[in-house]
C-alpha cells in the first residue's frame, strides 16, 4: 500500500478483537515512529508500549472510560519533553504517533487518537516523570469493524493560494 492509499483508507477504529500484535509487526510500527521528523531533530519525545491486559483497562478508565482501547493488542502512550524542545514538545511526538497510525494501517491493523484522559492518573498508572507530558494514547490492533468514510471538505474549501481567500 501507499502512503496516500494508507491515509485514504486510515479509519478511528472503536472496535477492536483482543488479540495480541506480533512483536515484528509491532515493532515495524514503533520504528516508523522513531523515524518521525522532529524540530531541530531533538526527537522530543518517549513513547510507553502497554500490553497488560490489566494495565489496558486501568488505562482506559482513566482515558475518560474509553473501555473500547483496552480491546487493542496494545496502547502506545506518547509523552513530550517540554526541556528537550519547549517549544515543540507537542506537536513533534504527534507526528511520531501519525507515522505509527499510518503503519498500522499499511500492516492491516486499527488505530484511534485518545486525546481525552486524566493526564495525572495517566502519569500516576505508568510511573511517567512529572516533567514529561502526556501528548496522546494510541491503541492499536486489530479491527472488529469497518467504519465508512466520512465526508471531508473540498480542496477549495481549505486551501487558498497566496493569501487567504484566494482560490488554489
Amino acid at each position: 500500500m501507499d502512503v496516500l492509499e494508507a491515509i485514504r483508507t486510515r479509519k478511528s477504529i472503536r472496535k477492536f478483537r483482543p488479540k495480541p500484535i506480533p512483536d515484528e509487526k509491532l515493532k515495524t510500527i514503533l520504528e516508523a515512529g522513531r523515524l518521525a521528523p522532529s524540530a531541530g531533530n531533538r526527537q522530543p519525545w518517549f513513547f510507553v508500549v502497554v500490553k497488560d491486559p490489566e494495565r489496558k483497562r486501568v488505562l482506559a478508565k482513566a482515558a475518560d472510560n474509553q473501555t473500547f482501547i483496552a480491546d487493542a493488542g496494545v496502547i502506545v502512550v506518547a509523552l513530550g519533553d517540554p526541556e528537550a524542545s519547549p517549544r515543540w514538545f507537542r506537536q513533534d511526538p504527534m507526528i511520531a504517533v501519525e507515522h505509527m497510525v499510518l503503519a498500522a494501517t499499511d500492516l492491516g491493523y486499527g488505530t484511534c487518537w485518545i486525546g481525552a484522559f486524566d493526564e495525572e492518573e495517566v502519569k500516576r498508572l505508568l510511573r511517567v516523570p512529572e516533567e514529561l507530558k502526556v501528548i496522546a494514547l494510541l491503541p492499536i490492533g486489530f479491527p472488529n469493524e469497518s467504519p465508512l468514510s466520512k465526508p471531508r471538505k473540498p480542496l477549495k474549501e481549505i486551501f487558498f493560494l497566496e493569501k487567504y481567500g484566494e482560490l488554489f
